[in-house]
């Protein structure tokens, strides 16, 4: 077998690679990795404004790099609708990030259906709803691709105040895990990565309950390496994952935390220590993010 590099700056050359939640954060890092490296990336998400930005980026790198579209992975429907779209107009996909995600900081019976529903729909239903719209076609057209999804270190430990997000990121690692065997078959590869504290825009206030919290995963003093990891860090192993470098490993999902789930914890159990008072400004700091977020979605709908 002729030897692959991953550190080829064409390692991933040719491919189409479709990331939700890649205007911004990890995805939109991981995208630029990608870019660099020979891929096109067709971005998804909620915020138009936000993902236009990514494209104009990405296609400054290399001109039509990128595309995007505007969507909510918790409707399955438009999910196929526009896989298929991308399959007439832009050709087959050979990869899909499962990046998009949802989830808040919580007392777990102070958290509404409606809100439970937000995060799982995302996270779990829309991830599933993705990578069956791909795979059906992979499978049909007797091609094959790889899937990735970005997950957490509590998919191993679960989380308190987090549960929302912790069972819908368990659930995909079980998807993970299954898919990597029912489909190996049909050439597919399915893996995972568990990203230890990153700090990225929105998701970073959502998770840091007070402006003076010192408990919780997003904390470098639980990190054996003493410090945040980078987008960069983790886009770097994305990229070997979705070359052909590595095309013999398959259903695994691996952490990319500084050590942290080994030493632990590494999830928000020591937020147990909040009076009632740091709650209340924790509601409101997650209610300041949620409407700058809609803010945004609003100004690109416009």
């Amino acid at each position: 077998m002729t030897y692959i590099s991953p550190f080829a700056p064409d390692a991933l050359a040719g491919r189409s690679i479709l990331i939700t939640g890649g205007g911004s954060g990890l995805g939109l890092g991981m995208a630029r990795a990608f870019v660099a490296h020979g891929a096109r990336v067709h971005l998804w998400g909620r915020r138009p404004a936000v993902l236009r930005a990514a494209v104009d980026e990405l296609n400054r790198e290399r001109a039509d790099a990128a595309r995007f579209d505007a969507i909510d992975i918790r409707e399955d429907v438009a999910v196929d609708e526009t896989v298929g779209r991308i399959w007439s107009e832009h050709g087959p996909l050979t990869s899909l990030v499962n990046n998009a995600a949802g989830n808040f900081i919580a007392p777990t019976e102070s958290i509404s259906m409606n809100a439970f529903d937000a995060v799982t729909g995302t996270v779990m239903r829309g991830s599933f709803a993705t990578s069956l719209a791909v795979g059906r076609r992979w499978i049909e057209e007797g091609r094959g691709g790889v899937i990735l999804s970005t997950l957490t270190s509590w998919v191993w430990t679960g989380s308190a105040f987090v549960v929302p997000s912790a069972m819908a990121k368990a659930a995909v690692n079980a998807m993970t895990l299954s898919l990597a065997v029912e489909w190996a078959g049909h050439g597919i590869r399915v893996n995972a990565l568990a990203p230890g504290p990153i700090r990225t825009a929105f998701a970073w206030e959502a998770l840091s309950p007070t402006a003076a919290a010192s408990v919780g995963a997003t904390q470098a003093d639980g990190v054996p390496q003493g410090r945040l990891g980078t987008s960069e860090e983790l886009a770097a192993l994305a990229v070997f994952l979705l070359s052909d470098a590595c095309d013999y490993l398959t259903g695994e999902t691996i952490a990319v935390d500084g050590g942290q789930r080994l030493a632990g914890p590494a999830t928000f159990a020591g937020l147990s220590r909040l009076s009632a008072g740091d709650w209340a400004e924790a509601r409101e700091r997650s209610l300041a993010v949620t409407a700058e977020s809609k803010a945004q979605r609003a100004e690109g709908l416009g």
